[in-house]
Formats: structure tokens, C-alpha cells, sequence
């Protein structure tokens, strides 16, 4: 089987019918955030590469389609109509490492009917996964304030994939490094780590391990110093690395306790013996939440190690993320059911200077000096341009969050830039909803009215 199986039953169910009907003409489908979580004020696009792996490798396959029948219990030939299936189309979206708001498509594909509904599971997959991810990780650079930040979560994420796109997303934000090890192999940035209390534990004494560490080596160490008592930690540590000549670059890590006032304390007993030079790294249950806090206290801390609640997002585990028709065979589409309507029409977002986006229609031209966010990423299933380097992403990211209002920025209380509707765009909502409102008291059939339309963006636009 290939990954044309990784897919909720119900795209395959859908497909099925579309092709029956003959209903294959081009469909344009939008992914977008309804509402930011609770506690942000933007989002950070991701997913976008590994949409566009999946898209060009998409092909369902003999042993896809034997997969499906099995799955609906059917004879394989009812469903041979799927077999050699490839995505064909377009997709619009914006670049991985921009800043984005609600209700703006992060994506829009365009493609024959059925190939646009089988693709729906994994782009939201990946796309919804990632975003919040990045997000997160990027509010943990916001609070350490210029400190480096690094990514401990492998250990905890929800899976080996979700550990590697941690790693990879952190450093788009700015983390100085990852502890995982494969995933800084692959995408170049430097591989962090110190030791666990087992070391410590395996051997005699405290002093004991530290030296060993220290000899197997050379150069800048880093000594976990909280497995007993922290502040003796700190003096075996700062005894051992005067010894050894070891202290230039060296750390010691705070995992555990009070980590403000263990960093003032390590401090003190650090500078009092001469090694100003020793930086204190602290770990341990970290979050934005928790690294703002300490660095407004003023907690002597050079490094902050994020971990568990950074590579799940803890505190927003999920986005209100949606996939929808906006339009089909060239005629806009849109959803009226209750607190999810959305608007018709293929769609443009216009970044305007302070986050003042208008989001309005893709043939419509940018208003006053706003610029584009959405760009042709694939055509004819093919990308249309060379994966971007990490240092682009992290270059879009940066230029985009030095003009995000300082609102947004807030660790604590943060308020979101809204995008509203462009003149046309509100306009085409009116005249597709009052269609379908007739369409719907002359037909007495509203289930098949609601069906029949499908969208994007936000109204809630």
C-alpha cells in the first residue's frame, strides 16, 4: 500500500461517487484556521514541503484500491475506477515560515474533483500538526527574550515523525539546536546534550562522574548538577571544571526545583569562584509560559532547554483547521451550516503594513501597497519551484514576525491582527448565499442545498 491510503474512509466513499457521477471537473478546496487557540496572537505556516511530497508522489496504486474494497467490504472491481489515480493539479499556499492569521487559507488546491476530495486527510494532517507546532516553538523564542533556545521534546512527542518535525520547526523559529540527533543530521543545525541523572548515578560519587564525562570529552562539557543536591552539584562542578581547565564554554543544567532561584544561587557560587565564563542552562517542564516568567524575574539563565510541552503544545494541542470547497467547475460554492459558514470563491490574502490583510478574491488585485501571501507551489502536480533552505524559512519568519503588531507578541494576553473581507469578496458571499437560500425554499430540500455548497476562509469572513 502507498500513502494514497493514509485517508479517512469517507474521501474514498466520496471519490467512488464523484467518478460514478462523472463529476471530475476542476474543484478548488481551501485549508485554513477558523479561530487562532487560546492564548496566541498568529500562527507560523508549516507542512507545506511535506503536503507537496505526498502530492507528487500520490498515485493509487493496485494494492490501494484492494485496500479500500477491503476496508468497504465491496468487490475490488466496484472501486477499479480509483486505480492509476495521480494528482494532476494546482496548489497555491503560503510559504512555510510566514506569519498567518485566522480564517486566511494557508493553502488552496485546485484539481479534478476526485483528486482534490482523496488529498483532504493528509494535507490537514500535516499542515494542522506542523502550524501549531511552529507556533508554539516560536512563542518560546519570543519569551527567552535573545537567550537560546533549544529542542529536548523527541523523547515525549507523539511519534518518531512528530519528534523530527519538532526539531526541524524550532529551528525555522530560531532554536540554536535540537537533541535529536537524527533530525539535526538531516536538516544542519548543531546537535545538543548533556548527560541524564543515570550517569550520575552509576557511579561512586558525584565528582567521580563529572570527571569522567569530562575526560571522555574534550573540550566545552556540559554537567547535570540537580541528582542530589543542586547547590553542592554546582561546587563539585565547579571544582572539576578548575581542575581539568574546562570552564571556557562549559555549563552547568538546572533540571529540577525553583529553577530562578537555583540559577541566582549557581550563579553566585559560580562567579564567586572565578568562572563567569560558566553559562547555566535550565530544563525541566518548559514552556513559553515558564521561560517569560523566568526571564522577567531575572533569573540568571543563558540557555533555555524546551522539551515535552513545546513538542505536543500542550496548552493547544489542536487547530480548528478546515478543508473546503470554495469553488467547483468554475461556480463559487460555500457553507451556510450554523458558527461554520465559510465564503466562496478561490482566494488571495493581501498582507497589508501592520497585519491589516484584507483577504479578497484570487483574480482581484492587491489593495493599496499590500503584497500576495499565497504563491503557486505546484501545477500539473509538479512543484514549480526548488525546495526552500532553512535559512529562507527562518529569513521569512523573521521578516514577517519584526512587523507583527507588538500586541500579538504578548506571551500572556496576546490580541490577534484580524483579517476582514475585501469589498468583492463580501459581495460574492451575499449573492451565493442569497442563491442558495432561494435554492433552498424552492427545492424543500435543505439537506441538499448545505451539501451542495462547501468553502473557505472565514465569514466568520
Amino acid at each position: 500500500m502507498s500513502d494514497a491510503t493514509t485517508t479517512d474512509l469517507y474521501e474514498v466513499t466520496m471519490a467512488m461517487s464523484y467518478l460514478r457521477e462523472g463529476m471530475t471537473r476542476p474543484a478548488t478546496f481551501s485549508l485554513f484556521v477558523r479561530d487562532l487557540p487560546p492564548g496566541r496572537g498568529f500562527l507560523v505556516a508549516a507542512g507545506l514541503e511535506s503536503a507537496l511530497d505526498y502530492l507528487e508522489g500520490f498515485r493509487v496504486r493496485p494494492a490501494d484500491v484492494e485496500a479500500f474494497a477491503s476496508a468497504l467490504n465491496r468487490p475490488t472491481r466496484d472501486l477499479s475506477a480509483l486505480r492509476g489515480l495521480k494528482f494532476t493539479g494546482e496548489v497555491r499556499a503560503v510559504p512555510e515560515g510566514r506569519i498567518v492569521l485566522a480564517g486566511e487559507p494557508l493553502l488552496e488546491v485546485t484539481a479534478p474533483l476526485p483528486q482534490a476530495q482523496l488529498v483532504e486527510t493528509y494535507l490537514l494532517n500535516q499542515v494542522s500538526h506542523q502550524t501549531a507546532i511552529a507556533s508554539k516553538a516560536a512563542r518560546c523564542v519570543l519569551a527567552a527574550a535573545g537567550r537560546p533556545v533549544v529542542d529536548f521534546s523527541l523523547r515525549r512527542t507523539h511519534g518518531i515523525e512528530a519528534g523530527f518535525q519538532a526539531a526541524r520547526l524550532g529551528a525555522v523559529v530560531g532554536f540554536a539546536g535540537t537533541s535529536n540527533v537524527a533530525a539535526a543530521t538531516a536538516i544542519g543545525v548543531p546537535a545538543v546534550g548533556t548527560m541524564a541523572h543515570s550517569y550520575v548515578e552509576a557511579f561512586p560519587s558525584e565528582e567521580d562522574a563529572f570527571r569522567a564525562f569530562a575526560r571522555a570529552h574534550p573540550g566545552p562539557v556540559t554537567l547535570l548538577v540537580d541528582t542530589y543536591d543542586t547547590e553542592e552539584g554546582v561546587r563539585t562542578a565547579t571544582r572539576v571544571l578548575r581542575d581539568l581547565d574546562r570552564t571556557a564554554g562549559s555549563a552547568v543544567r538546572l533540571d529540577s526545583g525553583d529553577l530562578g532561584a537555583l540559577a541566582v544561587r549557581a550563579r553566585g557560587i559560580l562567579n564567586a569562584a572565578g568562572l563567569q565564563d560558566v553559562r547555566i542552562v535550565a530544563s525541566g517542564g518548559l514552556d513559553e509560559y515558564a521561560v517569560d516568567e523566568l526571564v522577567q524575574s531575572g533569573a540568571p539563565i543563558d540557555t533555555y532547554a524546551v522539551g515535552t510541552r513545546v513538542g505536543v503544545s500542550a496548552d493547544s494541542p489542536y487547530l480548528d483547521s478546515a478543508y473546503k470547497m470554495v469553488e467547483y467547475d468554475g461556480s463559487p460554492v460555500m457553507k451556510l451550516s450554523s458558527a461554520k459558514v465559510t465564503a466562496p470563491g478561490a482566494k488571495q490574502v493581501f498582507r497589508c503594513s501592520g497585519y491589516a490583510d484584507v483577504i479578497g478574491l484570487r483574480s482581484e488585485g492587491a489593495p493599496g501597497r499590500g503584497h500576495r501571501l499565497l504563491e503557486t507551489a505546484m501545477r500539473d502536480g509538479l512543484r514549480t519551484g526548488e525546495r526552500p533552505t532553512l535559512e529562507e524559512q527562518q529569513a521569512r519568519f523573521t521578516a514577517d514576525l519584526e512587523e507583527l503588531p507588538h500586541a500579538a507578541l504578548r506571551v500572556r494576553a496576546p490580541v490577534a491582527p484580524r483579517a476582514v473581507p475585501s469589498e468583492r469578496l463580501s459581495a460574492l458571499v451575499s449573492k451565493v448565499r442569497g442563491r442558495l437560500i432561494e435554492q433552498v425554499r424552492g427545492s424543500g430540500a435543505p439537506r441538499a442545498a448545505e451539501h451542495r455548497s462547501t468553502v473557505s476562509g472565514r465569514n466568520r469572513h
